[in-house]
């Protein structure tokens, strides 16, 4: 124990470093585990959308969901979620919602807010676009 001791004195910004890293990672499950939503992967989107009505919804901009989305994408931007502005989604509270943009950073967000706003079951798109295009599934390319 007393070498333990003598090598945190010695290595002192080393120790706080693995401190800080050991706290952002319990933060972190900490955070993952009480979060309203969960992060799915390409399969279980579609295992969703086939056998329980998921219903997608792309957050990515006008012109970015134009260049290319997954079929039955509803485009909606993340700035008229937080606004409450949910178009026709408030038919679908007890349906899986699927949320994807780029790269399933830009979501949670949006996640948070559809949860909030009493969506039963919200989903993150695990990696976003890029998962799904990595598996070379299709994109619909022009306007809905």
């Amino acid at each position: 124990m007393q070498e333990y001791i003598e090598f945190f004195q010695q290595h002192m910004i080393l120790s706080l470093a693995w401190v800080g890293l050991l706290v952002a990672l319990i933060v972190n499950l900490f955070k993952s585990s009480t979060a309203k939503y969960q992060t799915i992967s390409v399969n279980e989107l579609t295992a969703l959308v086939n056998k329980e009505n998921g219903l997608i919804v792309d957050v990515r901009s006008k012109d970015e969901y134009r260049q290319g989305h997954i079929t039955d994408a509803v485009n909606i931007l993340p700035s008229e979620i937080k606004s409450g502005n949910l178009g026709g989604l408030e038919n679908h509270k007890s349906d899986p919602i699927i949320l994807v943009c780029k790269t399933g950073q830009t979501v949670i967000e949006s996640a948070t807010s559809l949860a909030g706003a009493g969506f039963e079951r919200v989903c993150i798109l695990r990696n976003g676009l890029s998962a799904w295009n990595e598996a070379n599934l299709p994109l619909v390319r022009g306007k809905k």
